[in-house]
């Protein structure tokens, strides 16, 4: 098994998938280990001290002005977590667990939020061991961080709650963690606070949303270079110079993918009119769909990098209230603070739910094309075999359809929606955590919407023959041919042939594919 190294400094974005997506173990390093020791020990100060401080010697929240007697602070903890592991509704994805637990492990590890060395550990083994706790879909309002999500995960810690194994058998956490040799720990002062007081639930799904974005913009490309080519557009739109004169780094990225893609079509230069027959094309201008493609994936790509910007200072951060501010001297003391609170990661979920929306429906337009014969350049209406007799993909464009008014509401910002809560305490929330929810869902309804696109571009690209497509978009229809979907012909039977598709895309094969011939896209 891999084993990721969490120590002082930030996780990756390639070590969170690792763990959250493969499995990967989890081992704290000595700088770690160190650097929790150091905390632990002013904590300790502060518990044994008179002056009651707060998230070690008293309540929480609109409780805070509760001085907590020294026998019943391992009670207090107990009550924390079990009062606030308090989700409903179905199970959040083990992936999203695994990232959440990781991150959470992370902000331990850098020595500001006083829990023991053998706590943390038994975080990084419940990861080893596939572990993974119930956590439910409803509960957090992403300030004080991602609490209900957090204390389902800080339950399993204590032997408490349900938890699925690593072959996802359901079971209790005391009988998971007794089958794979480990003690439950009984949580002391400031503990259980330092558990459930973070972002990475919400911090977790950012990251994994932009590594599938990353990957689906790029193959955003190879779908739109399949639709212009296939409806006899002209590539001269995606020359630099005309993007020079447009500085902006996606678009020039995304146009620079599409030039590349069609290199070598005998489809593009089967209507080339200049010199040589390299130049000009008989067609003036393109639809917006096909000639706009590189403004409106450039724009998603450089949303996306902004929001990876943002998920960097975040993984850079150590998310707790109150944290503890540790010297080399070994002293140090407990600071009240609201580094909590969601909004910067709520923010550019929210944003990356716009962008899967767009994209999706420059997708559905250019799709769309495809079917009405007033536009699609000599194509048989819907690319049916038998026009009237049979349907083509008329009804795989209403599903594409469908999905992308869904994504629409989806893009609903919910990081304007804050509602109060512990007594008006907490009186402004982010909403984080539903942000990301919603944009997990928008990501897979965008690589659906694509995957519809590429199935019906290579239908197209197949009735232009005897005019073949370039290497590249060619490799891309040969691998949906060597996968079980047929070419132009008779209606059939669509929906597996949808949902091989999407399986395609969301792997990364219909980018791999391409790839294989021209090398990696930018």
């Amino acid at each position: 098994m891999q084993t990721i190294h969490v120590g002082v400094g930030p996780v990756s974005f390639e070590d969170l998938v690792r763990v959250a997506r493969e499995g990967a173990g989890v081992a704290l390093t000595d700088d770690a280990l160190a650097a929790i020791d150091r905390a632990r020990a002013v904590v300790e100060t502060l518990a044994a001290a008179e002056t009651p401080t707060y998230g070690v010697s008293t309540g929480f929240g609109a409780l805070a002005t509760r001085h907590i007697p020294t026998d019943m602070r391992a009670q207090l903890q107990r009550s924390l977590v079990r009062s606030h592991a308090a989700g409903s509704g179905p199970e959040v994805e083990r992936e999203v667990v695994r990232a959440l637990m990781l991150l959470r492990l992370s902000t331990l590890a850098t020595g500001h939020t006083g829990v023991r060395r053998e706590t943390a550990q038994l975080m990084a083994d419940l990861l080893t061991h596939g572990i993974t706790p119930v956590v439910r879909e409803y509960g957090s309002l992403g300030c004080s961080g991602d609490l209900a999500p957090l204390s389902h995960c800080a339950l399993a810690l204590m032997g408490e709650g349900d938890v699925r194994d690593a072959s996802g058998t359901l079971l209790p956490a005391a009988d998971a963690l007794a089958d794979a040799g480990l003690e439950p720990v009984e949580l002391v002062a400031k503990e259980g606070l330092a558990l459930i007081n973070g972002t990475d639930g919400m911090l977790g799904m950012l990251v994994l949303a932009i590594t599938d974005l990353r990957m689906l913009l790029r193959t955003a490309d190879v779908a739109a270079a399949m639709s212009v080519e296939a409806q006899l557009g002209t590539d001269r739109v995606f020359a630099p110079e005309l993007q020079d004169i447009r500085p902006h780094p996606g678009q020039a990225l995304s146009a620079a993918n599409l030039t590349a893609l069609m290199a070598g079509s005998a489809i593009v230069a089967s209507h080339r009119t200049g010199p040589d027959d390299t130049v000009e094309c008989n067609r003036v201008q393109d639809a917006y769909s096909l000639r706009c493609s590189p403004q409106v994936h450039g724009a998603a790509r450089d949303t996306v990098e902004h929001a990876a910007t943002v998920a960097g200072r975040e993984l850079a951060s150590a998310i707790d209230n109150p944290v503890v501010m540790a010297g080399p001297d070994g002293q140090g003391r407990v600071e009240s603070n609201g580094n909590f609170h969601g909004a910067p990661v709520g923010y550019v979920l929210d944003f990356l739910a716009i962008v899967a929306a767009d994209v999706a429906s420059i997708s559905e337009r250019r799709t769309d094309r495809f079917l009405d014969r007033a536009r699609s350049h000599g194509l048989p209406p819907f690319l049916a075999a038998d026009p009237g007799v049979d349907s083509g993909h008329m009804i795989a464009q209403y599903t594409q359809a469908s999905i992308v008014s869904e994504l629409k509401r989806l893009a609903v910002p919910a990081s304007v929606d804050s509602i109060p809560s512990s007594a008006m305490q907490e009186d402004h929330v982010s909403m984080g955590w539903n942000a990301a929810r919603k944009l997990r869902r928008s990501v897979d309804g965008l690589a659906r919407v694509v995957a519809v696109e590429v199935l019906t571009a290579a239908r197209a690209l197949d009735l232009r023959a005897p005019l073949t497509p370039s290497p590249a978009t060619g490799a891309v229809v040969d691998l949906l041919r060597s996968n079980g979907i047929e070419g132009p012909g008779p209606d059939r039977h669509l929906s597996p042939e949808i949902e091989a598709a999407v399986g395609l895309v969301q792997s990364g094969a219909v980018l791999a594919a391409a790839e294989s011939v021209i090398g990696p896209l930018a």
